[in-house]
């Protein structure tokens, strides 16, 4: 009963903390971008550390690369879970493509924007287009980027196919990619599955008997010689499935 009471305190004083933090980024979002574009995408990925905590999930990063990590890079993952949109930016200086409803999400989504995260409507082929062009521009400017291949939450187990553009993007820039696997320990309390919302999964995490969240970044995976997205797009989770083999069965 007394460490129940005393993670009950925990989490109140660091939901305490991140309200008061998020209050004061969204303010600050409202402001001219080129007044808070030198210090935002630091205040944000500090933003989201403060999340993961109130959350109360441990999250591991497992460096399981030879290679140092670039300096530039496509971040790719499996996408089991909501916890990635926040534990990602937490351990990686990235700027991450997200599904177009968190754009209206109450205060995150005004956040987000400001940040710098990019937005696509899965659906819709033009949007489609336009993300691509948006993460393209925003390689040019030396920045590295997040992209779910799986294309959203697909479950525990990793999806039958990868979307092709992080690929594309990869032949085209000759930027790598970064792969980076996530286990969730309780697995079936981090999945995110329909018609769960947000604030479901939130509860579950917090409340979760196993809060181990492992995230392993594995050596860059190099676009030279590559000329098929597809057959790239293949290779590449192929290799998820053996590390999904790995950690999950």
């Amino acid at each position: 009963m007394t460490a129940f009471l005393l993670r009950t305190l925990w989490l109140l004083i660091c939901w305490v903390e991140l309200s008061l933090f998020t209050l004061a980024l969204y303010a600050l979002a409202w402001l001219p971008r080129p007044m808070t574009r030198p210090y935002y995408h630091f205040l944000f990925r500090l933003w989201c550390s403060f999340f993961v905590r109130a959350l109360g999930v441990d999250l591991r990063l497992h460096e399981k690369h030879v290679k140092p990590i670039p300096s530039q890079f496509i971040l790719i993952s499996n996408h089991p879970s909501a916890l990635e949109d926040v534990g990602i930016p937490t351990l990686f200086d990235v700027y991450p493509l997200a599904k177009q409803g968190v754009r209206y999400w109450w205060l995150v989504g005004k956040i987000n924007e400001a940040a710098g995260t990019m937005f696509v409507k899965r659906d819709d082929p033009d949007s489609r287009h336009i993300a691509l062009d948006t993460l393209h521009d925003k390689l040019r400017q030396g920045r590295s980027v997040a992209i779910f291949p799986e294309g959203g939450c697909k479950g525990r187990r990793i999806h039958s196919s990868f979307q092709t553009g992080a690929f594309d993007l990869a032949i085209r820039t000759g930027i790598p990619l970064l792969p980076v696997f996530l286990h969730y320990e309780a697995q079936d309390t981090f999945e995110w599955r329909d018609p769960q919302t947000l604030i479901h999964k939130m509860w579950h995490f917090m409340t979760s008997r196993n809060n181990r969240a492992n995230y392993y970044v594995y050596d860059a995976i190099s676009p030279e010689g590559q000329t098929d997205k597809k057959a790239f797009a293949e290779a590449v989770r192929r290799q998820f499935l053996t590390w999904q083999t790995q950690y999950l069965e």
